[in-house]
């Protein structure tokens, strides 16, 4: 009997449907799946989230800058601000790294409260930099939109996942997160900001999990959450969802303290 050749591929090896609306809720399917492969495969239970402006710069970055800026006479002002912003991106990566070198304290044969970022540069750098400088696997979670080429190479190779739907990036950042700290950022960390304390405030995400607001001056600011209660619109009690700070030892002491009574006993995730 003469074998048969077939031309056409497989469904699952055909470019054309796989990149067509048709196949959507496959390509949704893929971005949950494989990340959680990856996740089960290298023993990552839960992670702290470290959110913020890809923007900032670290110290040594921004007093370049600023030396570039005195000697070509141009952008002083822009330059000295992002100098003073470096402060966060250097409390920043402090955190990370004294967060991560107490999770591999914890003794567990799985990786528990794992630093994880959006993957790209700023306040996300900062925060995969310090896990790294500790030696601890991070998890950088980047996300396909038109902005010119960034480079974070801290990042764990193994944990950097790419996404196309900001919704299931989003759920991956929620779902395996047992506490959150938010720096300084613009629409995109405000975005998550909310999105998390509704989901808290709900009752949606069942789990204990600490939001520490770091920079206290400039949430303040940016977010009148005071005004908020004041029009009604929230209940004076929602403004307890979250704590603001400026110190590092205070957000390492709040993170520890709620993971230790609360996180520790309860590994993996919980929405």
């Amino acid at each position: 009997m003469t074998q048969q050749r077939h031309s056409q591929p497989h469904a699952y090896h055909n470019p054309r449907f796989l990149e067509s609306k048709d196949a959507r809720s496959l390509r949704i399917l893929s971005e949950y799946l494989e990340p959680l492969s990856r996740f089960q495969r290298h023993g990552v239970q839960d992670t702290i989230v470290f959110m913020g402006s890809a923007r900032l710069k670290s110290r040594d970055a921004a007093i370049a800058a600023l030396a570039e800026a005195k000697q070509a006479g141009t952008g002083v002002a822009e330059a000295q601000t992002a100098l003073e912003l470096a402060d966060y991106y250097e409390a920043a990566r402090e955190l990370a790294g004294r967060l991560t070198n107490w999770s591999k304290g914890l003794g567990s044969a799985d990786r528990r409260f794992v630093v994880c970022t959006g993957g790209g540069p700023g306040i996300m750098e900062a925060a995969n930099r310090g896990a790294s400088e500790a030696k601890g696997l991070n998890v950088g979670l980047t996300i396909s939109i038109p902005n010119e080429e960034f480079d974070n190479p801290f990042v764990s190779r193994e944990l950097h996942m790419h996404f196309h739907y900001f919704f299931m990036r989003k759920f991956w950042f929620v779902y395996l997160a047992k506490a959150v700290v938010l720096f300084p950022g613009g629409f995109g960390t405000l975005d998550e900001l909310f999105e998390i304390l509704t989901l808290v405030q709900t009752g949606k995400m069942r789990k204990r999990c600490p939001i520490v607001l770091f920079g206290d001056k400039f949430w303040r600011e940016v977010v009148n959450f005071d005004a908020l209660v004041r029009y009604g619109t929230i209940s004076p009690g929602d403004v307890d969802l979250f704590h603001r700070t400026d110190s590092v030892d205070d957000a390492y002491d709040i993170v520890t303290r709620e993971l230790t009574q609360h996180g520790i006993p309860a590994p993996g995730p919980t929405l």
